[in-house]
Order: structure tokens, then sequence, then C-alpha cells
């Protein structure tokens, strides 16, 4: 039934998109034209993802449902029908995308709380150590040189940094939609892949230098983890320390919801600038963000929805009702940032996913040889990460194992830098292109399968 009602519903996207085609001309007009085909394209890919959000009722996760019919419509051009192929390149709807990961990131590090993930900091820290160690040393010194022999030292080295990553995005998105972030297991994760994405990226300069320079210092690498590590533990501690001062100065101009709102997205922005400036990824600042900012920070401003629930409440308390209004207001309190935040969130995180599955090409599918090579990297993939979990504690290892496995645009990026250096072949880069294909799409089901059997164990 969910696959009828999903064909149904994808009727009015093909005609609009076939329209569009027909009078835009495929999307190649120009000036005031090309932007109208934006908006349109805007308005397609989000109606493509709230109508694959009936994967749901199949039990996975919505975002398995977004990747979908982003691989769906990036290979149209397979069947003749390219319409979707100028979504690829367009630099508008990129932004948009890398936004929508920031925001998703943002919101994660607001649900997430810096007391519980520190309670899991050192178990994270370990899964991330042996997450990052064991696919690079497979990618760089075994599996790469037995599969693909006589390539450079220098592209190997290549392949194993790209095995290293892990999309916390992909993840972080399952966990949210199957209400399970404040597991001990998603805390786990999301420290360990936060952590990752930092060792990931270290590993990445380190061997982007050697490739560029022929050699690497052990003082660029002593830098490159210290400067590391002070942003994040200087994220936190300044953060905290200016946050509260921020909220009393912009309350003073207005106490209202806007003000608020442009507080914590510029909040979040500003972490995620301060980031990319010091060779970061703009997610690890926008997350510490997220993480940073706390209920207490905007105790200076009026909250009018809140406000008028706990007046219905008392309008209807006695003496015994008193503790549940204040609970309604602990409640309320808590959750308004985020409320605030989820709307531009459900505007602009399906577009990063969307064009993430259009960023696979099905046709590196087609070459046998390319393919079998690629599975056997694959399945390296996944054990090397599924191995990271063992170094978890007492909690479920096979799900934070699981956790760690999708590489998604992380890898993806990884291996564009090997390839910009000449470095990563085509045939090279094709791999790397399906072990990123299969570790994004197989994780989202893999992980809601495992929470499925978690709960139903308790």
């Amino acid at each position: 039934m969910p696959i009828k009602k999903a064909l149904v519903y994808s009727l009015p996207i093909i005609l609009a998109a076939g329209y569009a085609h027909a009078a835009g001309g495929g999307g190649e007009a120009s000036g005031h034209g090309s932007q109208a085909m934006v908006f349109l394209w805007i308005a397609l890919i989000l109606i493509a993802a709230k109508v694959s959000g009936l994967i749901a009722k199949l039990g996975q996760p919505t975002v398995l449902g977004e990747l979908l019919v982003g691989v769906l419509l990036g290979n149209l051009g397979l069947l003749g029908f390219h319409y979707f192929e100028p979504l690829k390149h367009d630099s508008i709807i990129a932004f948009l995308g890398e936004l929508g990961v920031i925001i998703l990131l943002f919101q994660i590090g607001l649900e997430s709380n810096i007391k519980q993930m520190a309670k899991v900091g050192k178990t994270a820290f370990l899964v991330a150590i042996v997450g990052v160690i064991l696919p690079f040393i497979a990618g760089t010194y075994l599996i790469g040189p037995w599969l693909m022999p006589g390539l450079s030292s220098n592209a190997y080295l290549f392949l194993g940094a790209t095995l290293t990553a892990t999309s916390v995005g992909i993840t972080a998105r399952v966990f949210k939609d199957l209400n399970k972030l404040q597991t001990k297991e998603a805390q786990i994760v999301l420290g360990a892949a936060v952590i990752d994405d930092v060792l990931g990226l270290i590993i990445l300069a380190v061997v982007t230098a050697i490739v560029t320079l022929g050699a690497v210092s052990l003082g660029l690498v002593a830098w490159i983890i210290a400067k590391s590590i002070l942003f994040l533990a200087g994220a936190v501690v300044l953060g905290q320390i200016a946050a509260p001062w921020l909220g009393k100065i912009f309350s003073k101009i207005h106490t209202g919801v806007a003000m608020k709102f442009t507080l914590a997205i510029s909040f979040c922005l500003a972490f995620a600038y301060l980031a990319q400036k010091i060779g970061l990824a703009p997610i690890v600042g926008a997350f510490a963000a997220g993480l940073v900012l706390d209920p207490v920070h905007f105790r200076y401003f009026k909250d009018p929805k809140a406000l008028r629930d706990i007046k219905d409440e008392l309008q209807e308390a006695d003496s015994a009702l008193k503790d549940r209004v204040a609970k309604v207001m602990e409640k309320h309190s808590h959750r308004h940032i985020e409320d605030l935040i989820e709307p531009l969130g459900n505007f602009l995180i399906p577009i990063f996913f969307v064009m993430t599955g259009m960023a696979v090409k099905l046709e590196t599918m087609f070459n046998l040889p390319i393919l079998m090579v690629a599975l056997a990297i694959t399945l390296a993939a996944f054990v090397t990460k599924m191995m990271a979990g063992l170094a978890a504690g007492k909690c479920n290892k096979l799900l934070v194992g699981a956790g760690m496995i999708p590489r998604g645009e992380v890898g993806l990026i990884f291996a564009g830098i090997g390839k910009s250096l000449g470095v990563v072949s085509d045939a090279v880069f094709s791999v790397i292109v399906i072990v990123v294909i299969l570790t994004t799409l197989l994780t989202p089901p893999i992980l809601a399968f495992l929470l499925k059997r978690q709960k139903e164990a308790v």
C-alpha cells in the first residue's frame, strides 16, 4: 500500500518536472528565468522528499527515503530524462544542502547534553580511535594493495583516509527519526562520530601534505592535532561564558521569539565559520554550538507559547497541580529553542539528503571488475567500523558499530580531494563511490532493524 501511494503522490512531481522541462528548456534559462527554475527545483525536491517519507510505514527511517529519491532523480539520465542533471551543479541548491546539514548537526547538539556526553566521553574516544585506525590500516596496507595492485603509495593513503570517514549526519538523522537520541548508544556514536570527523580531517590534512610536499613534519602534524583539540575545548568553555552574556544583551533590544531565533542561529553559523577557518568541518562547529546553548541562556527572553500553556494550567490549578505546572514550565523552556529551529530544519535538511543521493552514480556499478573490487572493499569498510563497536563497553556494541558505518558525503569529499590532486584515478574513484553508496544506503535500514530488535528485547 505505501508503494502504491508513493506512485500516486509522485504523479504531480513527474508532471511538474515534465512541464518545467518543456517550458524552461531543461533548466538552461538565464537571469530571472534561471532563478525561477531554482525555485521550482527546490519545490520538487521538498515534495519528493516528503513523498519518500512513506517509507516510514515500512519501518524504515525517513532519511533512507530521501537518499533513495535522490538516487532516483540523479540517475534518470540513464533513461534519457535529463531534466534534473543541472541540479547536481547548481551552486544555490548545493549551498542550501550544506546549510541543511549544519542545521541538522546544530539540532543534534541542542538535543544532546554535555554532561551526558561527558559520561560516555572516554568510550566515544576509544570507539573513534578504533574506527579510524582499523579502516586506515586496512585501506592503505592490506585491502588496497591486495585488490588493486600497482597503484602509488599515495593512492593507497587516500583510499585508507577515505575509509576512516563517518557521516555523522546520516547516523544522527536515523537516531532522531526513531526518537533514540537520548540512548547511551546514540550518545556514544555521536561523540565518536564527531571525534572521528576530527581525526579523519587530521589524517586527510597529513596525507594531503605528504602528496603535495613529498613529506610531512612532526611539527605540522602536532599543530593540526592541537588546533582541533583547542577549538573543541575552547568552543565549549568560551561558549558557556559568552552565551548567557549575549542573551542578556540581545534581550535588552527585544525579548520576543524572533530575537531568540536570531541569536540561536547566529551562534550556530558563527561556530561553523570558526571551525571552517581553522580547517575543521563546519558541521563540527555547528554541533559544538548546539552543545553549548542551553535554555538558561535564554532566560531573559519571553516565550509566549509557554506562557499561554502555563496560564491555562494555572486557571485550572489547585494545590495538587502545582508540581505539574512547574514541570510544564520546565518542559517548554527546554523545548522552545528546538521548536524554533525545527521549521528551518524541515526546509533545509531534506535538500541535503536528496542532493547526497543525487551524487550517487549508478553507472559505476555497470563495470563488473570495478564492482567486484568495490564490494570487497565495502565488506572491509563494514567490518572495520563494526569492530569499533567492540570498544563501546557495556552497551549494544553491534548498534554502536553499525552507527559508525556510513561514509556519506565525507567519504566523497575525501575522494574528490584525492582526485583533484591527481592521486586518485577514475577507477579508484569509482570504487570509492560504490563504497560510499552502499555504506550510506544500507546503514539506515540496518540501524532501524537493530533498534527495533533492541526495543523488542527490553
